[in-house]
C-alpha cells in the first residue's frame, strides 16, 4: 500500500509540472515544466520562457530554483524534490547541483541535451560536493507525448510560414 501511495504522488506532483510544459506549450516555448516540493507541498512552479523573454537562462528549472529560493529565503533548497518533465541540460543539472536539492523526478530523457546520463551525467561522472538522488521515466509517455506534439505542431507552423513567404515574393 505505501509502494501505491508514493506512485500516486509522483504522478500528481508530475502532472503539476506537466501543467506548467503546457502554459509553455501555449506560449510557443519548448514545453518543458517544473515544481519544487518541500514536505509533500509545491513551493515553486515553473515553466520555459526562453523565447517569450529572449533569454537562454529562462529553463522551467532555473526559474523554479529561483522562486523556491524567493520562498524560502535560502539558496540551499536542502530538503527539497523537483519534478521536471525533461532531463535537465548542463545549465540546469549544475544550477540543482549548486541549490542542494535531495532529489530529482524526470518525466522523459533529452537524447540531444540531457546532462543526467542522456549526453553526460553531471549528478554521477563527476565529484561535487553535493549528490543528488534521481528518478526517471514519472509519467513518461506523457511528458514525451508532449514534447513531440509540440515539434510536430512547430513544423507545421513553420512550414505554412515558407508557403506564405513565398507567396509574397511573387
Amino acid at each position: 500500500m505505501e509502494e501505491k501511495n508514493k506512485i500516486l504522488e509522483k504522478e500528481k506532483f508530475m502532472k503539476e509540472a506537466l501543467k506548467q510544459a503546457k502554459k509553455a506549450y501555449e506560449k510557443l516555448e519548448v514545453p518543458v515544466g517544473a515544481i519544487i516540493v518541500r514536505n509533500g507541498k509545491i513551493i515553486a512552479r515553473a515553466h520555459n520562457l526562453k523565447e517569450t523573454k529572449i533569454d537562454t537562462t529562462k529553463h522551467a528549472e532555473i526559474l523554479a530554483i529561483q522562486k523556491a529560493s524567493r520562498k524560502l529565503k535560502s539558496w540551499r533548497l536542502l530538503d527539497c524534490e523537483m519534478y521536471v518533465t525533461l532531463e535537465p541540460c548542463s545549465m540546469c543539472a549544475g544550477a540543482i547541483i549548486n541549490s542542494r536539492i535531495k532529489k530529482i523526478y524526470i518525466g522523459t530523457l533529452d537524447e540531444k541535451t540531457g546532462a543526467v546520463g542522456s549526453v553526460l551525467n553531471l549528478f554521477e561522472d563527476y565529484t561535487f560536493n553535493h549528490k543528488v538522488e534521481v528518478e526517471k521515466g514519472v509519467m513518461k509517455e506523457e511528458c514525451e507525448n508532449l514534447l513531440k506534439s509540440f515539434f510536430k505542431m512547430l513544423r507545421k507552423l513553420k512550414k505554412e510560414e515558407k508557403k506564405e513567404n513565398k507567396k509574397k515574393l511573387k
